[in-house]
């Protein structure tokens, strides 16, 4: 049974575990490069139906692939001028 990611809900770290299928170690991970944003209450993280979505979203792979491309032209172009 898949569940749906409510927007509005809010998350503990298990739960989006579960929902995302990835582990402690990976979501500690993501938490603390800010690739996955959370609120802390009472020691605890809370995360955002609308956070869990924008992750999973392609357009933030969109977004990073675009900013790579950009770096990469850039360090081509100045090797290019060597």
């Amino acid at each position: 049974m898949t569940e749906e990611i409510k927007s509005d809900a809010v998350y503990t770290t298990l739960e989006v575990q579960d929902l995302l299928k990835i582990s402690n170690s990976t979501i500690k991970r993501l938490l603390k490069k800010g690739i996955l944003r959370a609120n802390k209450v009472g020691g605890q993280y809370r995360i955002m139906g609308k956070e869990i979505l924008r992750l999973i979203s392609p357009e933030l792979e969109k977004k990073s692939v675009k900013a790579y491309m950009k770096v990469k032209n850039k360090a081509v172009d100045v090797i290019n001028k060597w």
